[in-house]
């Protein structure tokens, strides 16, 4: 009896090339499937989802774009019964008021200087994150020590140096937001950790002076603090002594701030195994040495997510110091709105819109630089 391999017509001598996998099981279509489909429930999930979207954005597009006005000089541009047709964001109230927004009431004359600070910011900030940035022991020299003095010689003036002098009582606007901010994360995270540190330390004193330290600022509101500090601090200073009204509400923010990352960095600490501690102690390293070098950059590098979610609070908290007299961003669009030159239907609308934009677009940036950072320090840490 003959086979195949007698007959040398039923053998293939050429590979058939692979057929294209079927369409569900590839491209969109499987993505959506998979993603979105996947079953009855998710399947109901996604259609809610997309009728949310159908409902919600074409409002919010045609009210922010289509139907907004981008140019005018007074309210009468954003009155409906003038254009003849439906009114969206007032724009033009916003570019108009833009430079109260950024400066508040700063002198026209020396908004250079302001302009100058958020230069010099941002270069240490750029510095700080930037992780192949060189010589970056000098860019935490630069931004922990140099910076703060270059911005207060600019911003408060001397005369000793020929500036003039601008009374924080002028300063507002995002100026204001960023300089609260600035300095309390600046301050919040070497505070909390050495209130961590404190509240795990052998010595009885200082553990219990740590604990009572992070539990009672955490036990109390931030508007709390915030009053607490405009209106006591002064009063355990000694006679004739003064503290300005932009440092009080600075020091509650530091403080308030510092308790939470003290948490935050406790919980790192925590995580550390033992043998960690017991490996450091057997080359030789003192305490310092050992929580410098071995245990706070593992630590630290565990609770980036609560560390960065600490500075995003932070940041959004600014707006309180309005509660205290301080015109930041929200205050000064509090005082414009009102101005009956832009007293339009839409007017409050569009300012607050643009706070939110403006807070959400820091937020997001930093949100997308604590993934990137955790993405590249957790390269070679996964199996």
């Amino acid at each position: 009896m003959s086979t195949a391999a007698d007959n040398p017509r039923y053998i293939r001598t050429e590979a058939v090339e692979a057929m294209p996998p079927p369409v569900l099981v590839r491209g969109p279509l499987a993505w959506l499937r998979d993603n979105l489909f996947a079953t009855p429930l998710q399947t109901v999930l996604t259609l809610a989802a997309l009728y949310l979207v159908y409902v919600a954005v074409p409002p919010i597009i045609n009210f922010f774009f289509v139907d907004a006005v981008w140019t005018g000089n007074d309210r009468e541009a954003c009155r409906e019964d003038v254009i003849g047709r439906p009114v969206g964001a007032c724009w033009a109230y916003v570019i108009d008021r833009i430079n109260y927004f950024v400066y508040g009431s700063y002198p026209a004359a020396d908004r250079w200087r302001v302009n100058v600070f958020f230069a010099l910011l941002a270069v240490g900030v750029a510095w700080m994150l930037w992780l192949d940035a060189p010589r970056r022991a000098l860019g935490a020299i630069y931004f922990f020590v140099v910076f703060p003095v270059l911005a207060y010689l600019l911003l408060a003036g001397s005369q000793f140096l020929g500036i003039d002098e601008v009374p924080t009582s002028l300063w507002g606007g995002i100026l204001v937001t960023v300089v609260v901010s600035t300095v309390g994360i600046v301050f919040a995270l070497p505070l909390g950790i050495l209130l961590a540190l404190g509240r795990r330390s052998k010595l009885p004193i200082v553990r219990l002076a740590s604990v009572i330290f992070i539990e009672f600022v955490r036990g109390v509101p931030l508007i709390t603090v915030l009053i607490m500090a405009n209106t006591m601090l002064p009063l355990f200073l000694p006679g004739g002594m003064t503290v300005d009204r932009l440092m009080r509400p600075l020091v509650g923010v530091a403080i308030f701030s510092a308790a939470y990352m003290a948490e935050v960095v406790r919980g790192g600490l925590q995580a550390m195994p033992r043998g960690q501690y017991e490996g450091a102690m057997s080359l030789g390293l003192g305490y310092w040495q050992m929580m410098g070098l071995i245990i706070l950059p593992q630590a630290l590098r565990i609770v980036i997510p609560g560390i960065v979610n600490n500075f995003i609070s932070l940041f959004k908290d600014t707006t309180l110091v309005a509660i205290v007299g301080i015109f930041d961003l929200i205050r000064t669009i509090e005082a414009s709105r009102v101005d009956p030159v832009w007293a339009a239907p839409t007017t409050s609308y569009t300012g607050y819109a643009f706070a939110a934009i403006f807070y959400f677009l820091c937020c997001w940036g930093m949100s997308r630089y604590s993934l990137a950072m955790e993405r590249r320090l957790a390269a070679g840490q996964r199996r």
